[in-house]
């Protein structure tokens, strides 16, 4: 990422540049990259706007700041928009972005960072252009390097587990201990305290806090409780930053 966060508490009005992002973390004005938010960035499919924002506030009650709506349906813009608008809280992003004019609305949408599944020079131009922050999607040490050249250090690594998983993570740390990571792909409860452990990894992303049919009754509570041990997950197994 490239650029500050606002800050999920109070959100500030103006951005800075910055060649690692970072946010504000409470009170104390300290910061902190918007990786270390929370172990766990929600990767969310909304099907319908109208459930954006108590899916948000469940997410966030549970301990889950920064969430990352995927751009897969016709509802995700205005789904950001309502977060944004509505749950100061919390820092929404927009996911699966691929094409510059997916930037530009997602923007103006109110998102707060973007994560693309990989990346271009031309998607890499028109990130960079709209002054978020942004987490573009790495699969290999050639990509790794290549973003580094271009002065990016954070990036999602995807899809995770087919892509080589843990080992392939903990063979990066060595040879190239700058880039930071958020995994994403195949990951849930059981080994997300493995990829957290690794020195090169802030966050992983994973969508195993909302399941179908939670979401499909709209149980916020069950939400919010997944939320919470996803959030734990650090304490639990991971390392602290």
């Amino acid at each position: 990422m490239t650029s500050p966060l606002p800050s999920p508490s109070p959100v500030p009005d103006t951005l800075t540049g910055s060649t690692v992002s970072t946010v504000s973390a409470g009170s104390t004005g300290s910061a902190c990259s918007v990786l270390d938010l929370a172990p766990v960035v929600p990767v969310v499919v909304v099907e319908d706007a109208a459930d954006a924002v108590p899916l948000a506030r469940a997410l966030v009650a549970g301990g889950l700041t920064a969430i990352e709506v995927t751009l897969r349906t016709s509802a995700a813009l205005d789904a950001i928009r309502e977060i944004s608008g509505a749950v100061p809280e919390a820092v929404v992003g927009a996911g699966t972005v691929i094409a510059p004019e997916q930037v530009t609305a997602c923007a103006a949408a109110g998102a707060r960072f973007l994560v693309s599944p990989g990346w271009t020079d031309v998607l890499l131009t028109a990130m960079r252009a709209s002054g978020l922050p942004f987490l573009p999607g790495v699969s290999t040490t050639s990509e790794v390097v290549a973003l580094l050249e271009r002065g990016i250090r954070e990036m999602k690594f995807f899809p995770a587990q087919a892509a080589g998983g843990t080992a392939y993570l903990r063979s990066l740390a060595g040879p190239l201990p700058q880039a930071r990571f958020c995994p994403t792909g195949g990951i849930g409860p059981d080994n997300a305290p493995e990829y957290l452990a690794l020195p090169n990894v802030a966050c992983v992303g994973g969508s195993w806090m909302l399941p179908a049919d939670a979401l499909a009754a709209r149980d916020w509570s069950r939400i919010e409780e997944l939320a919470r041990a996803a959030a734990s997950l650090r304490a639990a197994g991971g390392t602290s930053r």
